[in-house]
This record gives structure tokens, C-alpha cells and sequence, in this order.
């Protein structure tokens, strides 16, 4: 333990050094306005900003890049909570609460919580990663395709409460969250599928982020427009230093819970290859909801549902880091461009590079602390600019909502195709929630369907067609039962309550 402290050390005192404390003050600042800017991101952001880096040593592009992803994952929230539109993919669960806290002229509580939140979940992954990073590689290597199987059904299963008591219509928002999901090629034939009216742009698939941006940002400013007819003017969003204050306590005081499970699982399932922050935000925001007093509350504006997720995507981020460094293998796309990163400046990821580049490794990991720091500094700084956004009339705000969701589209993919399936997403949503569908499991099945069908048909590929393979396993047994546990509640729920309601007649009568 001794030893690992004193490389923490000589880690913080590289990362300290002018150069370097620059760079993630910059990589941090640039980070926080791409996550904010709808279609960016943390992949695109880094990949765009990669070449900046060879103007510097590589440990300190190393520490820019990570920065910049760090700075991003502050940055979803922003404009998820301040217009409705997702900034990333990672920050779409945060659009569930945060949105009607800001509708409720509550931005500044919305804003507060997911900074310290995310403040929280990346000390809490940080911790983690320290103390554990080699043990934990061993973990997530065990973790074969029936293994991340059982957790994608457990994620659906934390989902399936989540469109209220009307359990048909939350199905069928999970079933057509899946069928969006396969249109493409299949990924083990190669076959193309779904492919409506033979149009091309449909074989690359629905990108998850064109439905993001479609759903929750034009679909929402449609909501808001009709729900008001016309009326609004502009959202009572105040901002004090003292209102600040009494937010973080409020926040703290009601999203505890949501920021402690966030931050646990969002770093275990960050870890796990080709997981990543999105799914890990998704999940956290479910289990939030299942163990709180008032699950009703969510989707209302509740601090725990912006707490859960904004933890989750920090603390995933983090948990990305360790398989790329201890085995080579990236967490998510941000880290497999950091791991190409890597190799162009000549180091190799795996497990002799603790050995072979201390240096290099511990000012890495003493980054973290100080860019996590910096961006909660940062980001609560840029509050009041945040407020003054939601204070303009919504006669400014909604063609402003309009521009950035089609630039968002378009940036993407660079495909116009993806702009005209964005405004339909956008309709559509509309219409859903006028028929009082939920969203939110259309939007989970599109992230976890790539994951969850390849992973499925490998197990099944593997075990010969025998589905116990999901039982059996010394992991994916007891993650399995649990999901099967989960799914099957609400229907014993439902029969409970009609027997208690076929009670109460008789014993009136």
C-alpha cells in the first residue's frame, strides 16, 4: 500500500508540473463545451484534438487527451439539463430528471448535483483504479459473452419498471427500441437487415446518437410547444453563490443514494470491454429508481435521477482507462482512440507497462485527480452562464433547440440521411408521448441491443444452442437470476394489486 502512495505521489508532482497543469486546465475547459455541444462528445472531441498533441511529450498528450474526456463527461449534462438535448450519448439518462428540474426553474439544483455528482463518481472510480487496478483487469478478462449477456438482461430488467405501471406499453417501447437496434448489417452473417425501402442509409445502421438527439431534443421542444400553446415565454431559472450552496446540500441531502450507485457500477461496468459509460448511465439511473422511497418521483424531477447517471458516466470513464492500460483492451470508443494515441507515441499498453513506464503510468493516474477537480471547478463557474441560456424567451430558444439538434444530427455521421431520420425520431417521439408510451426503454434497447444480441448469439454459438449456458456460469448464473427476478416483479405486482382490488368488492358486499 506504502508503495503504491509513493507512486500516487511521484504521479501528482508530474501532473503538477506547469506544462502539464496547463494542458488539463485547457483539456478540461475544452472538454466540458464538446460534451455540451450536441453530436460531439468525448470520441469526437478527442479524436479531433489528437493531432493537436504532438506538439507536446507524450505523457503530457496523454494527460491532455485524458483531460478532454474528462471535461466532456462534466459536459453532457449541460445542455441535457439546460435545452433537453443530449450532449452525448452518455448523458441521456441525465435528460430524464434534469430536464424537468429546469422546466421547474430548478436548473441551478440540476446543475449543481450533476457536478458534484460527477465530482463524486470519478474520486470514488479514482480510488478504485488506485488500489485496485491489476486485480480488476484479472476480473473484467473473465467476463466472456454469455457473462456481459446476463448484465444487459439485468439492465432491461432495471428498465422495465420504468414506464410506470402500464407494463404492455413499456414492452412494446423495449421491442421497438430493439428492432432500431438490428437494422444494419448482422454482425456474425453480414447480412443486411431492416433495411427500409431499400433505402442505403439504413445500412449502417440507426446511430444511437441521431435517436438521442431526435427524441430528446425535437421531440421535447415539440412536447413543450404544444403543451403551452404558444404561452411560454422563458423558464424562471435563478442563480445566487448562496442558491448554489443550498442546491449542493439539497442535491447531496436527496441524491446520495443515486450518486453512491452510480458511482460503484458505473465503474464495474466500465471496465468491462465494450461496455462504457453510456449503458453503465442508463443502469444506474434504473437501479436509482428501483431502490428509492418514491420511484414515482422519476421522471418528475428528482436530484437522485440526475445524480445516478452523471456519477455513472464519470466513474465509467475512469473504469474505461484500466483495460486499455493493464491488457491493451479499450473500455470505449473514447479510449480506443486513446490507446491509438499511444501506440503512435511508442508505448505499449498492457500488462508490463506499469513496470516499464511508472513514470509515465502513476502521472496518468494523479492526472485524474486534478482534471476531476478542475472540472467541477470549472463547471460550477460556468453556472450562471448556463442559467442566462434558460432565461431567454423560448421564441429564441426553440429555433435554437431546432439549429443545434440538425447540426448535432448531421455531425454525427456527416450523412443527411441522419438529419431526415433524426426530425422523423423527433415526430415520432411526439406522438408516443401524446399516446403516453415511455421513451426512456426505446432508448435503452437502442444502446443495448448492439451489445446484447452479437453476445447472446456467441453464448449460444458457444454452448451449442443450450441456453443453461446463462445458469451454469460461476458470474453469469446469479447476474442472470436476478435479471429474471427483476422482470418477473412487476407482473407478481400486477397480480397482488388485482386480488387485493377483487378483495376489497367481496368483503364490501
Amino acid at each position: 500500500m506504502m508503495e503504491i502512495l509513493g507512486h500516487l505521489a511521484d504521479g501528482f508532482l508530474l501532473s503538477l508540473q506547469p506544462l502539464n497543469l496547463m494542458l488539463i486546465i485547457i483539456g478540461v475547459t475544452l472538454g466540458l463545451f464538446i460534451g455540451a455541444m450536441p453530436g460531439l462528445g468525448s470520441v469526437n472531441g478527442v479524436a479531433i484534438l489528437l493531432p493537436i498533441t504532438f506538439l507536446v511529450p507524450p505523457a503530457s498528450a496523454i494527460i491532455f487527451l485524458a483531460a478532454i474526456y474528462y471535461g466532456a463527461m462534466y459536459g453532457g449534462a449541460i445542455s441535457s439539463i439546460t435545452l433537453g438535448i443530449p450532449g452525448a450519448s452518455t448523458a441521456v439518462a441525465t435528460t430524464f430528471d434534469g430536464r424537468p428540474l429546469a422546466m421547474k426553474g430548478r436548473a441551478s439544483l440540476a446543475l449543481v448535483t450533476a457536478a458534484i455528482a460527477s465530482f463524486v463518481g470519478g474520486t470514488v472510480s479514482n480510488v478504485l483504479f488506485t488500489a485496485f487496478a491489476p486485480p480488476l483487469a484479472t476480473v473484467a478478462l473473465n467476463f466472456g459473452p454469455p457473462e456481459i449477456f446476463a448484465l444487459m438482461l439485468l439492465a432491461f430488467a432495471t428498465f422495465v419498471g420504468l414506464g410506470g405501471d402500464d407494463i404492455p406499453k413499456t414492452i412494446f417501447s423495449i421491442c421497438f427500441g430493439l428492432v432500431l437496434a438490428a437494422v444494419g448489417f448482422d454482425e456474425i452473417s453480414g447480412e443486411p437487415r431492416l433495411v427500409f425501402f431499400g433505402i442505403s442509409g439504413f445500412l449502417h445502421g440507426i446511430n444511437f446518437l441521431v435517436l438521442a438527439i431526435g427524441v430528446y431534443g425535437i421531440g421535447e421542444m415539440l412536447w413543450t410547444l404544444d403543451s403551452t400553446r404558444g404561452k411560454i415565454t422563458s423558464t424562471a431559472a435563478t442563480f445566487s453563490v448562496k442558491g448554489v450552496v443550498e442546491d449542493a446540500k439539497e442535491g447531496m441531502r436527496r441524491g446520495w443514494k443515486g450518486t453512491a450507485i452510480g458511482s460503484l457500477l458505473g465503474f464495474f461496468v466500465g471496465i468491462l470491454p465494450a461496455a462504457g459509460a453510456t449503458p453503465g448511465s442508463l443502469m444506474s439511473y434504473g437501479v436509482a429508481k428501483m431502490v428509492a422511497r418514491k420511484p414515482q418521483e422519476f421522471g418528475q424531477g428528482h436530484p437522485s435521477g440526475v445524480a445516478a447517471p452523471e456519477a455513472a458516466n464519470n466513474s465509467a470513464s475512469t473504469g474505461a482507462m484500466l483495460p486499455m492500460l493493464t491488457l491493451g483492451i479499450p473500455g470505449s470508443p473514447t479510449t480506443a482512440i486513446l490507446l491509438g494515441g499511444m501506440v503512435i507515441w511508442g508505448l505499449t499498453p498492457g500488462p508490463r507497462l506499469f513496470t516499464d513506464q511508472t513514470e509515465f503510468v502513476w502521472g496518468l493516474i494523479g492526472s485524474f485527480y486534478i482534471s476531476n477537480f478542475f472540472a467541477l471547478l470549472i463547471n460550477l463557474a460556468f453556472i450562471p452562464l448556463f442559467i442566462w441560456m434558460l432565461r431567454m424567451p423560448f421564441t429564441i430558444l426553440a429555433p435554437m433547440i431546432f439549429v443545434l439538434s440538425v447540426v448535432g444530427g448531421y455531425a454525427a455521421t456527416q450523412d443527411m440521411h441522419d438529419v431526415w431520420l433524426m426530425l422523423f425520431f423527433g415526430l415520432g417521439a411526439f406522438f408516443l408521448r401524446k399516446l403516453d408510451y415511455p421513451l426512456a426503454p426505446a432508448v435503452l434497447a437502442i444502446v443495448l441491443g448492439p451489445i446484447a444480441e452479437p453476445t447472446l448469439r456467441q453464448s449460444l454459438l458457444l454452448s451449442s444452442g443450450d441456453a443453461t449456458i446463462f445458469i451454469t456460469r460461476p458470474i453469469a448464473g446469479p447476474i442472470t437470476i436476478i435479471a429474471i427476478i427483476l422482470i418477473l416483479l412487476p407482473v407478481f405486482q400486477l397480480i397482488r394489486k388485482k386480488m387485493k382490488g377483487d378483495k376489497a368488492p367481496a368483503e364490501m358486499s
